[in-house]
């Protein structure tokens, strides 16, 4: 099986085995990090449900943030299981600019610096919003992990 097919049929939810021979699928750690495309079900669900941009939403509503610093803060939150590279996140700054929800300016106008991003008042009604429509998948989220961690560690 090629590479990209079996990174598609992943990201569709099947496993590797299902669909080659073990001696040509390759084992993923389920420690590591994994993307959008990602089969897991916690944290696949979350980012589909729009929790970057919640996130980014979030931190710029409490301070001035750049880009780099919002990586690293989500990073850090999440215990790296929402990884977030330069790919991901300026697209999305960019996007949220452009809709008007953040607004940036540079740290020194004079040369190409820090971006700095703070929430503008339609990013707050947005923010809140998200939040509202986030927080099912977030309770449920919750609940799982506390029910598994009871069944299995007798807690």
């Amino acid at each position: 099986m090629t590479a990209s097919l079996e990174q598609a049929a992943l990201a569709a939810g099947a496993r590797g085995t299902d669909l080659a021979p073990s001696s040509t699928t390759k084992p993923t750690a389920p420690s590591q990090p994994q993307g959008r495309g990602t089969t897991d079900p916690l944290v696949g669900e979350l980012r589909r449900a729009g929790l970057l941009p919640l996130l980014v939403l979030h931190y710029v509503s409490q301070e001035p943030c750049y880009g780099n610093q919002l990586m690293d803060r989500i990073g850090a939150l999440t215990a790296g299981a929402v990884a977030v590279n330069p790919n991901t996140m300026y697209p999305l700054l960019r996007s949220m600019e452009a809709k008007g929800l953040i607004a940036g300016a540079w740290e020194h106008p004079e040369r190409r610096s820090r971006r700095f991003y703070r929430l503008t008042e339609a990013g707050e009604a947005e923010r809140s919003r998200m939040a509202e429509e986030l927080t099912p998948h977030l309770d449920r989220i919750a609940t799982t992990v506390d029910l598994i961690r009871r069944e299995l560690l007798d807690r």
